[in-house]
């Protein structure tokens, strides 16, 4: 990997953070609340790395066609 994503990335979360700021929140108040989510999405990854593959092996029943309006 280059260090090209991480300066995008680090120049995104600066007008993120901004963002929060302009609307009044402290800068460490909003640094503590990114901090926690990251966390729970960290805890959350370890647990389920990826979603997508818990996808049920189940046909999906669709909604039934029958009801009187669907006549028309």
């Amino acid at each position: 990997m280059t260090k090209d994503w991480r300066d995008d990335l680090s120049l995104k979360l600066e007008d993120f953070i901004d963002t929060f700021v302009v609307k009044g929140a402290k800068v460490t108040d909003v640094y503590d609340a990114i901090q926690n989510e990251l966390d729970r999405l960290r805890v959350a990854y370890d647990r389920n790395p990826d979603p997508a593959d818990d996808q049920s092996d189940e046909a999906v029943e669709e909604p039934s066609n029958d009801w009187p309006a669907s006549q028309a």
